[in-house]
């Protein structure tokens, strides 16, 4: 069962997540680009934001006012273990599975078949840096993933069509 109030879990660590928003939020952007997961995993905080960083760093050679990163998966199940000891004669000071419950550890974020993981909003231009930057991504997180992108309606096109 998984635990998700750091009140019944105290000492729970916080998100590694720096961010969860870089960018700059425009209407006028091209097209939304996608990282979609193929799987049903635990994602840990500390993948989340090494993918945020990676996509990050591909897309900012566009320039910090032409994109819109944002991570939309959130962790919040927290993660227990219950260490230890490998050493000879250690079996006198632990106590095995008898009080079993472990101590919280990190943060992890549930993803079924078809959640978007990380979302990017683009100019057409740079269509082919955010395809580069979702790979990138998508190479730190523990499942498969699948790039989809999405075509934005221009507000001003839809005005005029009403």
């Amino acid at each position: 069962m998984a635990y998700t109030s750091k009140y019944y879990a105290p000492g729970a660590p916080n998100s590694k997540i720096a961010r969860f928003t870089t960018g700059k939020h425009r209407d006028d952007y091209d097209y939304k680009v996608q990282l979609v997961s193929l799987g049903k995993v635990q994602i840990r905080h500390n993948a989340l934001e090494a993918a945020r960083v990676a996509a990050s760093k591909k897309v900012t050679l566009v320039g910090e006012e032409n994109f819109w990163l944002v991570v939309l998966t959130y962790p919040h199940i927290i993660l227990r273990e219950n260490k230890m000891i490998a050493t000879a004669g250690a079996d006198r000071l632990q106590e095995g599975m008898r009080k079993a419950f472990g101590k919280p550890i990190g943060l992890a974020a549930r993803v079924y078949i078809d959640t978007v993981v990380i979302e990017l909003s683009i100019k057409a231009e740079h269509l082919d840096k955010a395809k580069a930057a979702m790979k990138a991504a998508s190479g730190k997180l523990p499942m498969l993933t699948k790039i989809v992108v999405v075509p934005l309606e221009k507000k001003m096109e839809a005005e005029a069509a009403a």
